[in-house]
C-alpha cells in the first residue's frame, strides 16, 4: 500500500480524498495556487506546496511542476481528483514515466475514451448501444453529405473533452457548415483537438450514468445508476440515484452494459459510464465513459455503503476488488445538489468575494462535502463550486424532505448561492414527479421572483450592522458575531429568516452596499 499521497487538485474534492487517505493511514501532501493559500486542503494535508499563481495553466495544470513536488515531497502515488488534470493522457504517462502511481486508469485507457469517437467504435464492436450517427470524425463537406441519413435535428460534438463544450445543435442542413466551424474552433481552444462528429440529437431524454469498479485481475461491477438529467447548458446541478424511470429489468441491462464497456477498454479503477434514455422507446445508447472520480460519487456512496476514493487507491496498489456483482446491494434513496457561488435570480452570473459567515447543516442523512469556512475569499479563476450537499432517505420522499429540510439550514452571507434555485426545484410538482429530461431546466423551469418576507430589511440591518462593528474591531470576531446573532434570530421565533429565498446568503451583498 501507498505511504503517501500528493492530491493533485483543490477545494472540497483535495480535502474529501485526503480524508480518506488518513483514515488508511497514507499521509498527504496537497498543492496550491497563491490565491489558494489558505484553503482547508492546505491545512489538512500533512505537507502543502505552492506550485504557482492563481491561472490554472500557472498551478493545477502545471503537471510538471506537480511531479517536481510529488518527487521532492517522496509521494508514491497521485490522486487527480476531478476535473484539471484527471483525464489528461499526458498527466497519466508522466506519473508512470517518473514512477509514481497514477490513481485512475492506464493511459491508454484514458487514451481511448477520452476520445468519443474512438469510444464509440470500441463500444459498437463490444455490442453496447450507441446513439447513431457517424463513426467518425467530420470536416464540413463530409457532415454536410452524412447529416441528411442521421436525421434532424442533430448534434455537432468535439470528439475531445467534456463539460458541455464543443456542442452545436443544427435543425437544418443549412445549419450545418458553420456550425460544424464554431464546435471545431471551441474543441480547438478548449481541449486543443478541433475534431468533430456528427450524433443523432434525441430529445426529451434521460442523462442515466453508471458506476463502475475495475481492477487489475479481470473483475468489473457496476454500482447502480445516477440520474443526471437536472442540467443548464449541459452541466449538472442535482443527481440522484435511483433513477424515477429505470425499471429492475432495464438497470440490470443497463449495469451489463457498462461492464462489458469496462472489459472492452480495458479499463481499471473507478469510472463512470453515460448513457442517454429514451422515455418513449425504453432504450438506452451509449454516451461517453468519464474516466475519473465524478463530482456525484457521494450519491453512490449513499446508496452502497462503500467508499470509492478507497476502491480507488487499492485497485491502484493492485489490490483485487474483494466483492462481486451480487454482492451489490443498494439501499434507500440519495440526492446531491451542487451549491455554487451564483446569482439564480440574475442569469446564475458568477458571485465572488468573501463569504463573510458560514453555517452548514447537518442531521440525520445529510453529509456535506465542503471546502469552505467563514472569511475565505472565492477567487475567480475556478469554478464557482463552493459545495456538495448530499441528502439519504429511506425512499425518495424522504430524500427530497431531509434536503429542503438542509438547504433551509444553509447559511451563507457574503456571496449569492444557488441555493434558492434547488429549494424551488425541490417543490416543483414535476421534479417531485419524476418528469424531469436533459432540456427541463433551459425550457420548461422557470425560477420565481425571489420572495419576500416583512422582516427582511431589519435583518439586513442587523447583518449589515454586525459586519461593520466587527470589521472596525478587527475580521477575527465576524463569524462569533454572526453565530451570535443568528443564534438570536432563532430565539425570538424568526426561523423563516434561516430558511429558503430570505436567508441572508442570498442578499447579504447587497444589503451591506446599501447599508454599511
Amino acid at each position: 500500500m501507498f505511504k503517501k499521497i500528493l492530491v493533485a487538485n483543490r477545494g472540497e474534492i483535495a480535502l474529501r480524498v485526503m480524508r480518506t487517505c488518513r483514515e488508511m493511514g497514507i499521509r498527504t501532501v496537497a498543492v496550491y495556487s497563491t490565491v489558494d493559500r489558505n484553503m482547508l486542503h492546505v491545512r489538512y494535508a500533512d505537507e502543502a506546496y505552492c506550485i504557482g499563481e492563481g491561472p490554472p495553466l500557472e498551478s493545477y495544470l502545471n503537471y510538471p511542476k506537480i511531479l517536481e513536488v510529488a518527487r521532492t515531497a517522496g509521494a508514491d502515488a497521485v490522486h487527480p481528483g476531478y476535473g484539471f488534470l484527471s483525464e489528461r493522457t499526458e498527466f497519466a504517462e508522466a506519473c508512470a514515466a517518473a514512477g509514481i502511481t497514477f490513481i485512475g486508469p492506464k493511459p491508454d485507457a484514458v487514451r481511448l475514451l477520452g476520445d468519443k469517437v474512438s469510444a464509440r467504435r470500441t463500444m459498437i464492436a463490444a455490442g453496447v448501444p450507441v446513439v447513431p450517427g457517424t463513426e467518425g470524425r467530420v470536416g464540413a463537406d463530409e457532415a454536410m453529405r452524412l447529416a441528411p441519413g442521421i436525421g434532424f435535428p442533430l448534434l455537432i460534438k468535439a470528439a475531445a473533452g467534456g463539460g458541455g463544450k464543443g456542442i452545436r445543435h443544427v435543425g437544418s442542413a443549412d445549419e450545418i457548415a458553420n456550425a460544424v466551424r464554431v464546435a471545431s474552433s471551441e474543441a480547438q481552444s478548449a481541449f486543443g483537438d478541433g475534431g468533430v462528429f456528427l450524433e443523432r440529437f434525441l430529445s426529451p431524454v434521460r442523462h442515466i450514468e453508471v458506476q463502475i469498479l475495475a481492477d487489475a485481475h479481470g473483475h468489473a461491477v457496476a454500482l447502480g445508476e445516477r440520474e443526471c438529467s437536472v442540467q443548464r447548458r449541459h452541466q449538472k446541478l442535482l443527481e440522484e440515484s435511483p433513477s424515477t424511470v429505470i425499471t429492475p429489468e432495464i438497470r440490470g441491462r443497463m449495469m451489463a452494459a457498462a461492464v462489458a464497456a469496462a472489459k472492452a477498454s480495458g479499463y481499471e479503477n473507478a469510472g463512470t459510464v453515460e448513457f442517454l434514455f429514451d422515455p418513449k422507446t425504453q432504450e438506452f445508447y451509449f454516451l461517453e465513459v468519464n474516466t475519473r472520480l465524478q463530482v456525484e460519487h457521494p450519491v453512490t456512496e449513499w446508496l452502497c455503503g462503500r467508499d470509492l476514493v478507497r476502491d480507488q487507491i487499492r485497485i491502484a496498489a493492485g489490490e483485487p476488488l474483494g466483492f462481486a456483482q451480487d454482492d451489490v446491494v443498494l439501499r434507500g434513496a440519495a440526492i446531491e445538489c451542487r451549491i455554487a457561488a451564483e446569482d439564480p435570480y440574475n442569469n446564475y452570473l458568477p458571485s465572488l468575494g468573501r463569504i463573510d459567515f458560514v453555517s452548514e447543516p447537518s442531521g440525520p442523512g445529510v453529509r456535506v462535502d465542503s471546502s469552505i469556512f467563514s472569511g475565505i475569499e472565492i477567487p475567480y479563476f475556478y469554478d464557482p463550486m463552493l459545495a456538495k450537499l448530499i441528502c439519504w432517505g429511506q425512499d425518495r420522499p424522504q430524500a427530497i424532505a431531509r434536503m429542503k429540510r438542509a438547504l433551509g439550514e444553509y447559511v451563507v452571507v457574503g456571496v449569492q448561492t444557488n441555493i434558492p434555485f434547488h429549494l424551488q426545484l425541490l417543490d416543483d410538482p414535476r421534479f417531485v414527479a419524476g418528469e424531469v429530461h436533459t432540456g427541463f431546466l433551459d425550457g420548461e423551469f422557470k425560477m420565481r421572483a425571489r420572495e419576500r418576507d416583512p422582516g427582511d430589511e431589519q435583518v439586513a440591518l442587523l447583518v449589515a450592522a454586525v459586519l461593520s462593528h466587527t470589521r472596525r474591531n478587527g475580521n477575527g470576531s465576524v463569524a462569533a458575531a454572526l453565530a451570535a446573532t443568528a443564534n438570536g434570530w432563532r430565539d425570538a421565533g424568526r426561523q423563516r429568516l434561516l430558511r429558503g429565498p430570505v436567508t441572508a446568503h442570498q442578499q447579504g451583498s447587497r444589503w451591506r452596499r446599501n447599508t454599511v
